[in-house]
């Protein structure tokens, strides 16, 4: 049986619907309250089991990303402490001069998760 692919159009719906039925227009809504057009529910409606495994992946790398995030203050104490632990003038400063290049890789990435805004879900991003 020949493999078949998510075609991305589907995906990106299904990625940006709220699921949400409106009686006004017999469709779903779009995650921003707009209701889906008849196009884009006919389109939908024929999701196949490969598109709707692909948003649920899509969807579990998201609560991954958010679930990293949410721990990314405990991670970066947890991650320091080694390097707070060996310094007299316990500052930041003194703590990044402790690490080497893949330390300070892991550093920046801790750092970008508590400091960057947490990003909206959309497809083919997680």
């Amino acid at each position: 049986m020949p493999t078949t692919t998510a075609r991305p159009e589907i995906v990106a719906l299904l990625c940006d619907a709220d699921f949400k039925y409106r009686p006004d227009t017999n469709t779903w809504t779009h995650r921003d309250g707009r209701p889906f057009s008849k196009e884009e529910q006919a389109l939908v409606f024929r999701a196949t089991r490969v598109e709707l495994g692909e948003v649920s992946e899509q969807l579990a790398r998201y609560r991954e990303y958010l679930r990293t995030v949410d721990e990314a203050p405990e991670t970066l104490q947890r991650f320091l402490a080694p390097f707070m632990e060996q310094l007299t003038a316990k500052n930041l400063g003194n703590a990044v001069r402790l690490m080497n290049e893949h330390d300070r890789t892991e550093f920046d990435r801790l750092l970008r998760l508590i400091a960057e805004p947490i990003r909206p879900f959309t497809p083919y991003t997680f």
